[in-house]
């Protein structure tokens, strides 16, 4: 027996996992969806009208909102339609899966008034009744 020397024969497997290019990739990722995720939300912005004492909405089901933005671009939910005659087929295939059977309208208020009118007559075209039109309260 002697002192001091070790096995070196036979070799042993390493039985511990590396985590250092775990972590890399890791945070690469979360750096790519911090840089991603404020690209995901493309809203529209829209001047709305401003009207005193105008009637609240209460509804079980989310309101089906169609927005003209300030340059006449038409929308339903984020995804973008060329033309009111486009609007009247999506609308259809929209309203067979929701129960209520209502449109909110929110159109800039630079939006000429012909342009509201085209989208207003594509909406009851597709056959939905009640359209609501969205305002905001005067600011103070």
């Amino acid at each position: 027996m002697e002192v001091g020397r070790r096995d070196t024969g036979s070799r042993r497997t390493l039985s511990q996992i590396n985590v250092t290019p775990f972590v890399d990739v890791m945070l690469v990722l979360l750096i790519i969806f911090m840089v991603t995720a404020p690209m995901m939300e493309q809203g529209f912005d829209v001047n709305l009208p401003e009207v005193e004492n105008a009637p609240g909405i209460a509804s079980k089901e989310e309101p089906l909102v169609v927005t003209i933005d300030s340059r006449g671009r038409i929308s339903i939910g984020k995804s973008r339609v060329n033309s009111p005659a486009k609007l009247i087929p999506l609308l259809r295939q929209i309203m067979k899966e929701r129960k209520e059977q209502s449109v909110l309208l929110e159109a800039d208020q630079a939006v000429a008034y012909g342009k509201v009118m085209q989208v207003m007559a594509a909406v009851k075209q597709a056959g939905i009744a009640r359209v609501g039109m969205m305002t905001q309260p005067p600011r103070k």
